[in-house]
């Protein structure tokens, strides 16, 4: 059983494209990059050539006479005869090229030739992506591929576009949901909080018609990517890096989620960490929430790069990583207990970076003025609060009314709450944070 995916839409569009260069899909493991690659391929091209670099290692020997295309194909054919290269309808899949991102020097050369397609990808590209783009700059196109998220889960359930069309035109028009459409869509987007969007995960979910199966799974991912953190920190201290990894639940289970080293042990200290949450982030274990330093625009630059958040891109696998009697909790009853400001914080981290929007917060030292995630319009910085209660949204009202703060005029607020809009904030269920770049895009909230 496929399932479909956002990346399809984009290959078929790389393919059409008559001066498409050769593609480098990259992401953290089990996503589903080969499942979603060798799917178009066999869509579109009579011939594949599928070589995969950690499990062929007789293949790293193909580029020993040169990176012209001629000499790679004269020693693919060599090493298996059986393998064909017919002109204008071959695609030729690298796969896992982190052990061997030397193949990323001849994608020049398949460039200039351009009788044959070539798509790469690895799961652990991040940590040897300086490498592989010094050896194909200006010789490739990039494409970050993430776990599935909330739309593509909908899609994976018999929802169509026209249903999230019709959740995106509530967005727009302020109109509340009705009873029933916030009863399911508050629903589905529970179940994909508990499973999150490891395509595994998602297809054992369906096949089955209930969460069995899908703990095993998750836990399984948590554990490889572990046996990655061993097998690839090269020049780092790999039970440090799995520290890090590990503490991202705790840390996020506390009121101020600001990430401190000393709660991995007492006497931990940054300099002891350096370079292991860059590995993590690099690795696509991890994403990156950084503390403004003023709630103005621009993003970029205007940050401490000392103080930051830690996510889990898939909030399954932070789901996954919680205790026994949680997990229990939150599958058979959907109770997310004490742990629910963490989850939705999460949920709303990793939607946000589907969307490709960067991963901001603030906090004033001074008082309690907080936020948890900014977004932008062309002028204008939107903060947005994510509430697991009922409370009154403080902070956000202080940022709209605050004449210091002259690019802010409007808030967005995800709650377990209807559509609705008063005094300057625009409040939306929390599953619809997947399509806030969207909304933004077609929308300019004032």
């Amino acid at each position: 059983m496929y399932l479909k995916r956002k990346i399809d839409k984009y290959l078929h569009e790389w393919k059409a494209d008559k001066n498409h260069k050769p593609l480098i899909i990259r992401g953290a493991r089990q996503i589903g990059k080969t499942e979603s690659i060798r799917h178009f391929a066999d869509a579109e091209y009579g011939n594949v050539i599928y070589i995969n670099f950690a499990l062929e290692k007789k293949y790293a020997s193909v580029v020993s006479d040169g990176y012209e295309v001629s000499n790679i194909i004269k020693n693919i054919t060599l090493i298996d005869p059986e393998k064909k290269f017919v002109e204008d309808d071959t695609l030729i899949i690298f796969d896992e090229i982190q052990e061997y991102p030397d193949i990323a020097t001849s994608l020049k050369s398949f460039r200039i030739d351009g009788r044959y397609d070539v798509i790469c990808s690895g799961s652990m590209l991040g940590i040897n992506y300086k490498k592989i783009h010094s050896n194909s700059v200006g010789s490739k196109t990039d494409y970050q591929m993430f776990s599935m998220d909330f739309e593509e889960f909908l899609w994976a359930k018999g929802y169509t576009d026209e249903h999230v069309e019709e959740i995106l035109s509530h967005m727009k028009a302020l109109r509340p949901f009705s009873e029933t459409e916030m009863n399911v869509f508050k629903g589905l987007f529970l179940d994909h909080c508990v499973l999150g969007g490891m395509p595994e995960v998602i297809r054992t979910y369906i096949e089955n018609g209930s969460f069995s199966g899908t703990l095993e799974i998750q836990e399984q991912i948590g554990l490889d990517y572990e046996e990655d953190a061993r097998k690839y920190a090269e020049g780092l201290e790999q039970t440090k890096i799995i520290s890090v990894y590990r503490s991202v639940p705790s840390q996020l289970a506390k009121e101020n989620k600001k990430f401190q080293y000393n709660k991995i042990s007492k006497n931990a200290r940054s300099r002891e960490y350096t370079g292991c949450i860059e590995w993590l982030a690099d690795a696509g274990l991890i994403s990156e929430c950084y503390c403004l330093n003023y709630p103005e625009l621009p993003l970029k630059g205007n940050y401490d790069a000392s103080k930051f958040k830690l996510y889990y891109p898939d909030t399954g696998l932070l789901v996954a990583s919680l205790d026994e009697e949680a997990q229990q909790d939150l599958r058979m009853n959907k109770n997310l207990g004490v742990y629910k400001g963490a989850l939705y914080e999460n949920f709303v981290a990793e939607a946000f970076l589907k969307q490709g929007l960067g991963l901001y917060y603030y906090k004033k030292e001074t008082s309690s003025l907080e936020e948890d995630f900014f977004v932008r319009t062309q002028d204008k910085l939107i903060p947005v609060e994510v509430k697991s209660n009922d409370d009154r949204s403080k902070s956000l009202t202080a940022l709209i009314k605050n004449e210091k703060y002259s690019d802010i005029s409007c808030g967005i607020k995800l709650a377990d709450s209807n559509v609705g809009f008063a005094n300057g904030i625009y409040t939306f269920p929390y599953f619809c944070a997947f399509l806030i770049k969207r909304y933004l895009a077609i929308q300019n909230p004032a």
